[in-house]
């Protein structure tokens, strides 16, 4: 499967601030959240392609070659680590949440306001 764009899956222009992608990750990240679509794998697919998108644009160095060389200054579609030994796209779950926590502020994965995975809400 061909990798989207990462400026088009965050919908923001590729003159975007840091500002700016964070607020369209948790934009999309809410909306596809797996606890919002359970069971949804369309919806799971686009919360990892919107974290991976935002893992390489918030990041000054990985975003400068995403620019340059598009997914191939990344590791490239087939996710060997590439030339630059930067991103292969292979981005687990648990690493999704941990950074998903790191913007939303939240604690040890899972999503606070769906209750996390897994878990009911309510006492």
């Amino acid at each position: 499967m061909e990798k989207r764009d990462y400026y088009e899956v965050l919908e923001v222009e590729k003159t975007a601030t840091v500002e700016e992608i964070k607020k369209a990750y948790r934009k999309k990240a809410i909306q596809y959240h797996p606890d919002k679509n359970p069971g949804d794998k369309t919806a799971e697919e686009k919360f990892k392609e919107a974290a991976e998108a935002y893992d390489v644009l918030s990041n000054p160095d990985k975003r400068a070659r995403y620019d340059q060389f598009g997914h191939a200054g990344l590791g490239g579609a087939a996710g060997n680590g590439g030339p630059f030994g930067g991103f292969s796209g292979g981005m687990s779950m648990d690493d999704i949440f941990s950074m998903f926590g790191d913007i939303f502020g939240g604690h040890s994965g899972g999503f606070g306001g769906f209750g996390g995975f897994g878990g009911g809400g309510g006492a």
